[in-house]
């Protein structure tokens, strides 16, 4: 072992030994990855953030951490407005999804892509102009993070579900895999379709902002229905690969259609626990207006706001 001789030999010997832990997670972790999956497609070598997966497994401990920790730090401080900065990530989110929509499309359809079952090594140039669409893809999934971080800053914490966290921080590994081993091809249709989703939907939070605009935002509910059949669709895609196949990795189909079944099942119950509870709550002021007219006069104990059964 050597003894530093000074302060900044003590520093580097520091900045050093980081470094060394650093890279022995590093390759702990590709190691796993590429045991699980074999070897990973050449043609997205050196592309950011691909050729190791430490980053994106560390965003995402960073975003789990936020999570947990955003509340509890945000407990006694005021929630903060962001209207203007909701305004302008939603309008930027929302372009970018129609750049990947119109890409997408415009790339498969010149290249003559099938729709029931796409290879990986079939178009040339067309491939790889896929990929680097979906690259985009997967880089929007880090930049989603940010719909839970304006979430904990505006102390909306009920809206932070586990299906919500286990959507976002699912999706950026998942597709930091699939860039490395499937990066066009088959791949191509699930992104297509939540791209035309996003659209949608991140122009109704746009729109939100905007208080004149509210009375014209009566068509939230169908955004769920619109993301169910989207996961319908892809699974339908998906499968249809398993009847047909083109050589695309069967272990990836398989793990394609369970990833959709537990996003269908959690969002079905959303929708139902959601609407169910909008039900109950327009019953309860229907009954609450029931209640006032036949006690016009305003004394009836039950709504005077004395009464030990107060009505919530």
């Amino acid at each position: 072992m050597v003894v530093p001789r000074n302060l900044n030999d003590s520093t580097d010997a520091t900045m050093l030994f980081r470094m060394d832990h650093f890279e022995t997670i590093d390759r702990l972790l590709n190691s796993i990855v590429d045991s699980l999956f074999g070897e990973r497609d050449t043609r997205v070598r050196g592309w950011p953030l691909l050729d190791s997966y430490t980053p994106t497994f560390f965003l995402t401990l960073v975003y789990l951490l936020i999570v947990y920790l955003g509340p509890k730090y945000m407990r006694n401080r005021p929630a903060y407005s962001l209207k203007n900065v909701l305004l302008l990530y939603n309008f930027s989110v929302t372009m970018l999804s129609f750049y990947m929509l119109v890409e997408l499309i415009s790339t498969v359809w010149s290249a003559g892509y099938r729709l029931q079952c796409q290879g990986l090594h079939e178009a040339g140039e067309a491939d790889i102009r896929v990929a680097k669409v979906l690259w985009w893809y997967y880089f929007s999934k880090l930049i989603e993070f940010l719909d839970t971080i304006f979430i904990v800053l505006r102390k909306k914490n009920s809206q932070i579900s586990f299906l919500h966290v286990y959507h976002h921080a699912s999706m950026f590994n998942i597709w930091w895999c699939v860039l490395n081993w499937i990066p066009c091809g088959q791949s191509f249709f699930g992104p297509m379709l939540n791209s035309f989703i996003h659209i949608l939907m991140y122009s109704y939070y746009g729109l939100s902002t905007i208080p004149s605009m509210h009375k014209y935002l009566w068509w939230k509910r169908y955004l769920t229905q619109a993301q169910l059949v989207q996961f319908v669709l892809t699974i339908t895609h998906t499968v249809s690969a398993w009847v047909v196949p083109c050589g695309f990795p069967l272990g990836c189909l398989k793990f394609q259609t369970f990833y959709m079944v537990t996003l269908v099942l959690l969002f079905v119950n959303f929708y139902m626990q959601t609407y169910r509870k909008r039900r109950l709550e327009v019953e309860g002021m229907t009954k609450i207006g029931d209640l006032k007219n036949n006690h016009s006069n305003g004394h009836t104990s039950s709504l005077n706001g004395n009464s030990k059964h107060k009505l919530q």
